[in-house]
Order: C-alpha cells, then sequence, then structure tokens
C-alpha cells in the first residue's frame, strides 16, 4: 500500500461517519498522527505529511487493521440502495459532536434514525440544511449562558460537494442553494446551502444558523430546505416513493410535489389528492405554542412565486394553513396534516394529545403514534457495550428482547464496576471544565436537557431546605449533576441555568450542585453513563416524547420522571420511579402553576429520601445488590422498547411499507 492509496482509505473511513458508532474503525483514526478530542478525522486526515505516512506504512499491524475496517466499509456499501424509496426531511442532523449542525433533541433524533437505518439496511436518503456556523456554543460567564457562533467549511467535517445547484424562489428572486453529500454509514444526507458567490450578503446568510429567531430568516431557512430539497433529489435521479416529514420545518417540500400536478393543469385540490399517499409527517411538539407559525402577510410574500406559476390565487395557497380559529396565522402543522395521509406523534400519549390538538384539522382525528428510540451504539458507553456484547449477543443493540433476556447473567459486581467506571469519567470532565470534585461512590443525579419553562429544571429549589439537608448528608452523599442550553431569545430558560447555578454556589449545596457547561452529543455521553439517576420533571403533557432518559436507561441509569412522554408508557414501577403529577396548561394561572410546583416538588424530594437514596446505600456502601437488581430489571424491560432500531422498524411497518405502496408516482 503506497502512501497515495494508504491516505484514500484512511479517508473513506473518515469520511462515511460509521465510525460514530464503531468502535474498531474510531481507533484506527484516533490512532492517527494529530487526532485529538474535537477535531474531526477528515481534518487529522488531510494534515498528514508524507513522512508521517511513510511510518504509518511501515506499521505492519495498522496496515491489517486500516484494510480489515476498509473491507468491512466496503461490505456494507454493497447493500447501500443508490435510489433510495423513502426521502427523511429535517432541518437538522446530529450524527456527532464532531459534525456541530444539530440544536438539541430534534437533531440528535434524526441522526439516531439515519444510524437505525443504516444498520437495518432501510432505503432511506435524507435531507438538510448546511449552516455555515451552526448552533451556538455555550460558555457561562458570571453565573450566566453566553453564546459564541463558530464558523464550519462542509469538507472539513466530511462532508463531499456534489456540484449540484438548484435555484430556489425565495420571495421576488431565485436563490442558489448547492447540495453537499455526508454519508452515514449505508444512508446519505443531502445538506443544502445558500453560501455561494452568486448569491448576494442577505441571500448566502439564509443558512447561517440554525433558529436565529428571525421569522423572515426562518421561513426562507425552510423553503430551501422543502423545495430545494426536492429540486437536488431530482437532479439526482432520486424518486423516492415516500416523503417523511420530520416535524413542519420540512412542510415546504409539499409545494415543489405539488408543482408537478398544478403545472399540468390540475387543480390544487386533486393535485393534493395525488401526493398525499406517499407523504408522512411526524409531529413533535404536544402544545399549540411549539408549532411553526408565520404570520399570514409573510407567508403569502414567500407563497406568491408559486401561487403565480399555477395561476391560483395565493391566499388559496396560505389557506391550507390556517384554521377557522386562526385566519392570521398560517400553521406548518396544519399545511403538512393536510397534505400528508399519514401523520404520528412521537408516544402513545402525544399521538393521544396531537389527536386532541388538532381535532379540527383534516387528518388531525387520524393521527397515530411511533414512541422515539434512541441509537443504542452511539449512546452506550464502550465498556457497557462490550459487557452486553459478552453476555447479551449483538440483537441487544436493535432491541431483541430474547437478547435482552441474558442481563441476569451480568454479575452485581460486573455492573458495579462498569457504572463506576462513568462515574469517575464523568468526574473528570467536571474536574477539567469546572475545578470540582464528584465522588464515583455517591449517588450521582443527572438533569441534561433544553432549559426553558415547562421541563422545570428548578423544580427542587421550591423547598431548597430539604434539598439542601439532603446535599449536606456526608454518609449517604447525593450530587447534582445539570447541563444543557436555552435558546438565545428565551429569557426564561436562560434564568433557569442562572438559578441552577446561583444555587451550586450557595454555601448550602455543599459542593454537590453543579452546572457542567458546554452542553453538545459529548457531554451528553458522558453524563449517562455517570449518572445514576436520571431526572426529568416537566409538566405532564408537555413533554412529547423525550429520550434523554431512554440513553441514561440503557446505562443503567434509573429514571426518576414524571409519567410524561415514553415514561408514561414504559414505566412499570420497579424500572424507576414515577413522580406523581397532573397535567397543565398554557393557559393555567399562576396560583395554579405554583401550587402544582410546590406539590411535585415535595412528591420528588419524598422519592428520593424515601426510597431512591436507601436502596442505592441499603448495603452500606453505593450501588447496593438491590440497585443492581433494580438495574438489571430496567434493562430487561426498558431494552427491547427504547432502541431507535425498534423505532424505525415501527415506522417501517406501520407508515413507510403502507406508504409505498400508495405513494408510488401517479
Amino acid at each position: 500500500m503506497n502512501s497515495q492509496s494508504l491516505r484514500a482509505s484512511l479517508m473513506a473511513l473518515a469520511r462515511n461517519h460509521h465510525w460514530d458508532w464503531t468502535p474498531s474503525t474510531r481507533a484506527v483514526l484516533d490512532d492517527l498522527p494529530g487526532s485529538a478530542t474535537g477535531r474531526h478525522p477528515v481534518q487529522v486526515v488531510s494534515s498528514l505529511d508524507e513522512a508521517q505516512l511513510d511510518a504509518l506504512r511501515g506499521d505492519r499491524s495498522f496496515l491489517k487493521r486500516v484494510r480489515r475496517r476498509t473491507n468491512h466499509l466496503d461490505g456494507l456499501l454493497a447493500d447501500a440502495h443508490p435510489t433510495p424509496e423513502i426521502a427523511y426531511f429535517s432541518p437538522e442532523f446530529g450524527i456527532s459532536d464532531l459534525v456541530p449542525q444539530y440544536s438539541g433533541g430534534l437533531g440528535v433524533l434524526a441522526g439516531d434514525h439515519l444510524k437505525s437505518a443504516s444498520d437495518l439496511g432501510l432505503s432511506l436518503g435524507a435531507v438538510g440544511l448546511f449552516y455555515h456556523r451552526g448552533f451556538f456554543r455555550q460558555e457561562v460567564v458570571d453565573g450566566e449562558q453566553t453564546e459564541h457562533l463558530d464558523t464550519y467549511v462542509p469538507a472539513d467535517l466530511g462532508f463531499v460537494d456534489t456540484g449540484i445547484e438548484v435555484p430556489v424562489p425565495i420571495g421576488d428572486h431565485d436563490v442558489i442553494a448547492r447540495a453537499w453529500r455526508l454519508d452515514v454509514g449505508r444512508i446519505p444526507l443531502l445538506a443544502l446551502t445558500t453560501d455561494l458567490p452568486a448569491n448576494d450578503a442577505t441571500d448566502r446568510a439564509i443558512t447561517d444558523r440554525l433558529y436565529s429567531g428571525d421569522r423572515r430568516h426562518r421561513i426562507q431557512q425552510e423553503i430551501v430546505l422543502g423545495v430545494g430539497g426536492i429540486r437536488v433529489l431530482r437532479r439526482l435521479g432520486w424518486a423516492p416513493a415516500v416523503h417523511h416529514l420530520n416535524e413542519g420545518h420540512a412542510g415546504f417540500l409539499i409545494l415543489e410535489l405539488l408543482d408537478d400536478h398544478l403545472s399540468n393543469g390540475h387543480s390544487l385540490a386533486s393535485a393534493l389528492d395525488a401526493i398525499r399517499p406517499g407523504l408522512v409527517f411526524t409531529t413533535h411538539t404536544p402544545v399549540p405554542a411549539g408549532i411553526e407559525r408565520f404570520d399570514t402577510d409573510l407567508a403569502s410574500e414567500h407563497l406568491e412565486p408559486f401561487a403565480r406559476r399555477w395561476d391560483i390565487d395565493p391566499e388559496e395557497l396560505v389557506g391550507l394553513g390556517t384554521t377557522p380559529d386562526d385566519r392570521d396565522s398560517f400553521n406548518l402543522a396544519t399545511f403538512c396534516l393536510r397534505a400528508s395521509a399519514r401523520a404520528n406523534g412521537v408516544s402513545k400519549l402525544h399521538g393521544e394529545v396531537s389527536r386532541l390538538l388538532f381535532a379540527d384539522v383534516p387528518g388531525g382525528p387520524e393521527i397515530t403514534s411511533v414512541t422515539n428510540g434512541v441509537h443504542a451504539r452511539t449512546w452506550v458507553a464502550p465498556r457497557l457495550q462490550e459487557t452486553f456484547d459478552k453476555h447479551l449477543g449483538s440483537g441487544w443493540a436493535d432491541g431483541d428482547p430474547d437478547a435482552w433476556k441474558g442481563v441476569d447473567g451480568i454479575a452485581h459486581e460486573t455492573i458495579r464496576n462498569v457504572r463506576r467506571s462513568g462515574a469517575s469519567d464523568l468526574g473528570a470532565l467536571v474536574a477539567e471544565r469546572l475545578g470540582a470534585r464528584l465522588d464515583p461512590d455517591a449517588l450521582i443525579i443527572g438533569f441534561a436537557r433544553r432549559f426553558t419553562a415547562y421541563k422545570r429544571a428548578t423544580l427542587l429549589l421550591h423547598h431548597r431546605e430539604r434539598l439542601a439537608a439532603l446535599l449536606a448528608d456526608n454518609d449517604r452523599p447525593v450530587q447534582f449533576v445539570f447541563a444543557g442550553k436555552a435558546h438565545p431569545a428565551d429569557t426564561g430558560g436562560r434564568a433557569l441555568i442562572a438559578d441552577i447555578i446561583a444555587f451550586g454556589e450557595d454555601a448550602g449545596a455543599n459542593g454537590r450542585f453543579l452546572f457542567l457547561p458546554g452542553y453538545d452529543m459529548a457531554v451528553a455521553r458522558t453524563m449517562y453513563a455517570g449518572c445514576d439517576v436520571w431526572l426529568n420533571t416537566p409538566v405532564r403533557s408537555r413533554e412529547a416524547s423525550g429520550t434523554s432518559g431512554q440513553k441514561s436507561a440503557l446505562n443503567g441509569g434509573l429514571n426518576c420522571s414524571v409519567s410524561d412522554g415514553w415514561w408514561d408508557e414504559m414505566a412499570d414501577g420497579r424500572n424507576g420511579w414515577t413522580i406523581p403529577a397532573t397535567d397543565g396548561t398554557d393557559e393555567d394561572a399562576e396560583e395554579v402553576v405554583l401550587a402544582r410546583d410546590l406539590t411535585e416538588s415535595a412528591a420528588t424530594l419524598d422519592i428520593l429520601t424515601g426510597e431512591i437514596i436507601p436502596e442505592f446505600f441499603a448495603d452500606g456502601d453505593s450501588r447496593s445488590d438491590a440497585w443492581t437488581s433494580r438495574i438489571r430489571h430496567n434493562w430487561l424491560t426498558l431494552g427491547p422498547l427504547v432502541t431507535a432500531g425498534r423505532m424505525v422498524s415501527d415506522y417501517t411497518t406501520l407508515l413507510y411499507q403502507p406508504a409505498i405502496e400508495d405513494g408510488r408516482p401517479r
């Protein structure tokens, strides 16, 4: 193998993000000169000089590993589908912390969807946007969140330029969008950018960053995603039978699908009937305030080029996204439901809530549900993966119930050792970022998610004296670790972070109530492996699904959660603890909210002090036999249910296959 072929082999491994969930491939890339935490493998391979390549060529063991991994990747890609049957559209994708093109749960779920689709050999391709400023990087200054935007180049993150450019109508002119490709195992992800010399400065900034908050910026991004995305697929020769809209952000692809029929003289109603069978829409919000809406004047301005092309009244198009009780807003969820034959929520409870929320919208009463899951090989700590592979075989990662029955063969001490090693890793991260100490033998309680009002990160602060007493116990030490971002425009969410930090700095917290800054996928993985209890305290019925608790459960963390989202259907009384709670709405009076929060804060502390802490220390030391037995039961009951392998299989059976049968171009 000469230096040129070695570099080519290494670049092939680096550009396909299968390494993100394949430790043996990641190990090859990590052993390269110049590899460092936070540096993408493509940048490492690109920087290798001839002397370094010659040294690698002289290492026969290393070359053998490279050949083995490239042969494995070649075999994987031999089964890939060149023209996918399913096109999955999402505004963000969380593939890796080294590809910062995500903000939070929606993007991470989309990334897990692609990885599991690759594992299952599903005929699926994906479409998103490339944000050259990404989402903000979080720091804490003077006890408050601050935001920093970095600049990213697609090629440095493993994207390959397709060379395809398409025009996208934005108001009174066309904007040019260019497609880059990122390979995720067998799955191609196409990401569009408008940061091109052919566009003026304003149009180049359309795809500059995620979720800016500016409504004009947002609608233009979503038109590029939807309309531009379909045009790129057609330039590639893809003709998917199914288009999956991951939230309403992707809804404008409907316009481009309608164009085929309206340009040939069909009425709007008949064009909708023609495209409807092949559309799948997933809603991720259980509350009206979370739905993407635009002022009808702004929507009309951006829909007018399409209406003019089809010689129809723009108001007729805008009307597809309005409802009788809200004529002033163009509601993308309503627009998507009217155009889609199939729609789903992301947990059983969320499906019920969505059918009520959209009861007056065509398609609303038929909303079904597919409960979210997580990609096990991405989120389970490597040490624990080795334990599972040894005792359960390989099927555990895809949710095979028979495989998970093997957890009874994992010894108490093995579980304790794996859990303690995860706590030690979390302690090292805490020491690095905060200069604080985290005791790996303490009961470590984690809370990591977006900071916004309904998630109630500060719920326990309603009873500060009780919380301080719990944190002061040196015989049965308890430590809390919080992490997460608030959207820059969410002043309430930013205040919650400040409150957590302030309480943690108070003497009453005893140094055991910490906020870990810089939340991303890497921090999340460390927390899932290191926290013994995963705390989830949303206002009930406000959490569509939530997946952080699923990741914790796979790692052996035990959930203490309000009965909402996925936990509402999977808790059995022994695989974690359920906090008594009542449903809430946006219209609740202030005194109702306060009374509910006080009651549920006290109930959470009751569970912690009366059940969780005594069981954790039941043998006089940490992680008692009763605790590790509960971890086994957690794995046995939740392991088969919380994987993205199960989730994508459900999508295939319940939604994709029926849509493929009905959605062929006609």
